[in-house]
């Protein structure tokens, strides 16, 4: 998939989100190693901070379909700033996706739109190599 229509993707799904207290929608879109797209939108809640993140709902998806490795996320948000994912997601991100995996960051029509590493946004970060020996972490 092209890397506009995985970001045209995020822009798709953010209209999808559930923002009624911020007004802040967010789309985010995965594309998996295996050439599988999947789609997550922010998630509020009146119970702050219970709300779920775009990025974290998309990851959600592509575990739930049994896929474990981002070659590729889009992050859309409704301002016309650019939108990278919160700190949190970017560790969410790096649980399935390596230094150098593409990150596409963008806002409303007309805001700039970023293409990015996962290393540049959360650099030095810490990943499952960090913990050898522990079983479970593969498959």
């Amino acid at each position: 998939m092209p890397i506009e229509s995985l970001f045209a993707a995020a822009r798709a799904v953010r209209d999808r989100a559930y923002a009624p207290y911020s007004g802040f929608q967010v789309g985010a879109a995965i594309l998996t190693r295996n050439g599988h797209t999947y789609l997550g939108c922010n998630v509020e809640n009146a119970a702050y901070p219970s709300g779920t993140c775009a990025e974290q709902a998309a990851i959600s998806a592509m575990v739930a379909a049994g896929e474990k490795e981002i070659a590729a996320i889009a992050i859309a948000g409704s301002a016309p700033e650019t939108c990278f994912p919160c700190g949190a997601c970017r560790q969410r991100i790096r649980e399935f996706a390596d230094g150098d995996t593409k990150v596409i960051a963008g806002g409303t029509l007309g805001a700039e739109r970023v293409e990015t590493t996962l290393d540049a946004l959360l650099p030095h970060a810490f990943g499952p190599e960090q913990l050898p020996g522990l079983s479970g972490l593969e498959g």
